[in-house]
């Protein structure tokens, strides 16, 4: 009788079972027995996603996801110091966090208890839309209406409509640079952003340092920091625009609309 295969290493039955599992887009193997049924959301834009598509799943998320305006989901403070103890406690079958918007040690502190976590990385609008696409599709196996709009209503460039800076921060202030979700959707709207070739993603600068620039217009908007028709306007010579932070800066179900709306804010300037 021939004798029994040899078992292999439990290392490498781990590897083996990793090799099937779905991986975030930073590539890490996020463990989930199906689709999660208890998530807690550390990133507004999806949070957003999450109540448009599959709101019965949504566990908690922070202080900072305010759409839909309604919701009533348990609290974990914000997306730079998430309480990582009270995400313990809602027990989530996954945590989804941001590469840019939340920090690296809170997601390793969060693996290190046991909590599943999808990392997604947002850097371009197409990118955006990728990234929620297979979020949606491999640990929900859902394919969101509204993804497939978004897509359709930003598929293609727009006209041009001129140079634009976005400030982000004001004392100091500071702009949206480089390699930026916001800058490429500046693009696509057919705004060039002057500070595409800053080192940095969000430069500080000066107002001097803004106009040198040539925009045809700054654009305000209300988050992070709140541009009020009082507090940000009087600053520049050159034509200024408030505008929908959550319209410019989120990816998800508001970019449904987003394009015709920022086009409306931003056309009068030529």
């Amino acid at each position: 009788m021939p004798a029994p295969p040899p078992v292999p290493p439990a290392e490498d039955l781990d590897d083996a079972l990793d090799d099937a599992r779905p991986r975030d887009d930073l590539r890490h193997p996020v463990r989930l027995a199906g689709p999660p049924r208890r998530v807690v959301s550390l990133v507004p834009s999806i949070t957003e996603s999450l109540a448009a598509t599959v709101p019965e799943a949504l566990a908690g998320a922070t202080d900072w996801c305010t759409h839909p305006a309604d919701l009533d989901v348990p609290r974990v403070r914000g997306t730079k110091n998430p309480d990582l103890a009270a995400i313990v406690d809602l027990t989530p079958d996954l945590v989804i966090a941001n590469q840019e918007e939340n920090r690296e040690l809170d997601v390793r502190r969060l693996r290190e208890r046991g909590i599943e976590v999808w990392v997604t990385v947002t850097e371009t609008l197409d990118g955006a839309l990728a990234s929620l696409g297979r979020l949606f599709d491999e640990a929900f196996g859902v394919a969101p209406p509204w993804l497939a709009e978004a897509a359709t209503e930003w598929a293609s460039p727009g006209e041009p409509l001129g140079r634009a800076s976005v400030a982000i921060w004001r004392d100091p202030w500071m702009v949206v640079g480089r390699d930026t979700f916001t800058g490429d959707l500046l693009a696509r709207l057919g705004l060039a952003n002057v500070h595409a070739d800053a080192p940095d993603r969000y430069p500080a600068v000066e107002v001097a340092d803004i106009e040198a620039r040539h925009p045809d217009v700054v654009l305000l908007p209300d988050e992070p920091y709140v541009f009020t028709a009082d507090d940000g306007p009087e600053a520049f010579t050159v034509p200024t625009r408030l505008v929908s932070g959550r319209l410019l800066t989120w990816y998800g179900p508001s970019l449904v609309g987003a394009r015709s709306a920022l086009v409306a804010a931003v056309a009068p300037v030529r």
